[in-house]
């Protein structure tokens, strides 16, 4: 099964462009990391920059519209995240667990929908996505 662990630092939604976590939090994390990598279960992983160089395109009325960050609304935002393929919940959870959050972070941990979880129509209309996942970070 897998996971996606996400990381939501409180205030970072208001945080400068060029903002970076200090040295020491990020060995505390590249220690966790490395256990994630040594378990086996680590399928990827990265740090977001702040919202405030970030964009969010809606479509409201199916027009698209670009908004430049940072966004006032938003109460939460991604700091980054994990993927990790793991037995069962339980075992994302242990390892969310393990992190050494601070005290103003919360991980959230979000299943991946995975296309045998579909019906037949959708499993249908989503034929490819296979193919699709194998090519990915292949240019053409």
């Amino acid at each position: 099964m897998r996971f996606m662990m996400l990381m939501i630092p409180q205030g970072y939604e208001q945080a400068e462009p060029g903002t970076s976590p200090p040295a020491d939090r990020v060995a505390a994390m590249m220690e966790y990391n490395q256990a994630l990598q040594r378990a086996g279960v680590l399928i990827a992983l990265d740090g977001l920059h702040p919202p405030s160089m970030g964009a969010r395109v809606s479509f409201a009325g199916g027009k698209p519209k670009v908004t430049d960050g940072p966004f006032s609304e938003a109460k939460e935002v991604l700091g980054g995240y994990w993927m990790i393929d793991v037995a069962s919940r339980e075992e994302a959870i242990a390892w969310a667990r393990r992190c050494p959050g601070s005290d103003n972070e919360t991980i959230e941990i979000r299943q991946v929908q995975e296309l045998a979880d579909f019906p037949a129509d959708v499993q249908e209309a989503a034929s490819g996505l296979r193919e699709m996942q194998t090519g990915i970070g292949q240019r053409n």
